[in-house]
């Protein structure tokens, strides 16, 4: 029976999505931000979003590629603004496969639900910025409150799990520096160095602004490194 998640794209085989697995990536359709440096506007903004999949042909698929992949990374968009989500996550898990949730952490009440449950084997949480410009970089007002109490639910819950900030432009190292100090007994954070996809951004016009390389984020990252058991930069 299908859960009624909005599904707006799917790729099939990822190495990189998944730590250490063989995965598929289901897109979910519609998030609650803005971030003018997104690279998957198709599934953000209303007048833009991608037709949902049928749920029970997707699972279908599936199905076929069981043995084949180990898991199953459900991202957006933000799935966790969809009522449905557990229910999906639910039938996923009934296949045997394991399951990512990649989240911006507005909705801990959600995770709750999901963590308690024990419907997520690895939560990825995108940090945008300092507590007191996240808005900025989220492209809407935030309740940062939210953003808090996700990480600590992710930290005192999630079986695995990493946080992750995509150093867009207008990060600087001191910025770096503060969500370091926000995530303050996480085992595992990431730094992504910014690119601009071939589809474009949400907002075009970041797309022409200067961000900290990737050397400059290695340069970083040895900074504080010590801070975490695990992590690093991705290109």
């Amino acid at each position: 029976m299908a859960s009624g998640l909005a599904i707006g794209g799917v790729q099939w085989t990822t190495l990189a999505d998944y730590p250490g697995k063989i995965a598929t990536t289901l897109f979910t359709v519609g998030c609650n931000f803005r971030c003018p440096f997104c690279h998957n506007p198709e599934l953000v903004e209303p007048d833009r979003l991608a037709l949902a999949l049928d749920e029970d042909k997707l699972f279908d698929r599936l199905r076929e590629r069981i043995g084949f992949i180990d898991g199953a990374v459900i991202g957006g968009g933000e799935p966790t603004i969809q009522l449905a989500l557990p229910a999906f996550i639910e039938r996923v898990k009934r296949l045997g496969l394991l399951v990512k949730l990649d989240t911006n952490g507005s909705r801990p009440e959600m995770l709750s639900e999901i963590l308690g449950e024990h419907l997520a084997d690895y939560i990825a949480m995108d940090v945008k910025a300092p507590l007191d410009d996240y808005g900025r970089l989220a492209g809407t007002a935030c309740d940062v409150d939210a953003i808090e109490e996700s990480i600590r639910r992710i930290i005192e819950g999630a079986p695995d799990y990493e946080f992750r900030t995509t150093v867009a432009p207008t990060l600087e190292r001191d910025d770096v520096l503060q969500i370091v100090e926000q995530l303050a007994g996480a085992r595992r954070y990431v730094l992504q160095a910014f690119r601009v996809p071939e589809t474009g951004l949400l907002d075009p016009e970041w797309e022409a602004k200067p961000a900290l390389s990737k050397r400059d984020l290695e340069a970083l990252w040895d900074e504080f490194r010590s801070s975490f058991t695990d992590g690093g930069v991705r290109g």
